[in-house]
C-alpha cells in the first residue's frame, strides 16, 4: 500500500479512536505521523517538527483548530504547510470560517480518508 512518501503529517484531534485510525491509514501510505490531542499540543508539535501537512479537528479543548491554523499561517514559514480541517462542523458558514482561518480544505466527519489522501496528493507544490 505504500506510496513511498516521506512527508510529515501532524494530526490533532481529541478523539483517540479517530487519531488511531488516521495514523494507521496514513502510515500505510508512507507518511511519518505525529499526533496531538488538543490545539496547544498541535502548535507545540508544529513549532518543533515543521510538518508538511497538518490535519486538525476544529472543536478541541483549549485552543481550537481555527486558532491553530491562524497561528501557523501567521508564522509564514516556507514552504507553506498544507492545512486540512476535519471536523463535525458542516454549515457553509463554518466551512467559510475554516478557509478564512487559513485551511486549504474543510472535510466533514465522518471524512473519507481516501478523499483526504487524494487532496494531499494533488496539492500544488512550492
Amino acid at each position: 500500500m505504500s506510496t513511498a512518501k516521506t512527508e510529515r503529517l501532524l494530526i490533532a484531534d481529541d478523539d483517540a479512536g479517530l487519531v488511531e485510525a488516521y495514523v494507521l491509514f496514513f502510515e500505510a501510505y508512507g507518511y511519518t505521523v505525529q499526533t496531538a490531542v488538543d490545539g496547544a499540543g498541535a502548535l507545540a508539535a508544529y513549532y518543533t517538527w515543521r510538518p508538511d501537512v497538518v490535519m486538525l479537528d476544529i472543536q478541541m479543548p483549549g485552543v481550537d483548530g481555527h486558532a491553530v491554523a491562524r497561528e501557523i499561517r501567521r508564522m509564514g514559514f516556507t514552504p507553506r504547510p498544507f492545512l486540512l480541517a476535519v471536523t463535525a462542523l458542516r454549515a457553509p458558514a463554518e466551512k467559510a470560517e475554516s478557509i478564512k482561518a487559513g485551511f486549504d480544505h474543510h472535510f466533514v466527519k465522518p471524512a473519507r480518508l481516501p478523499v483526504i489522501l487524494a487532496a494531499i496528493a494533488s496539492r500544488p507544490t512550492i
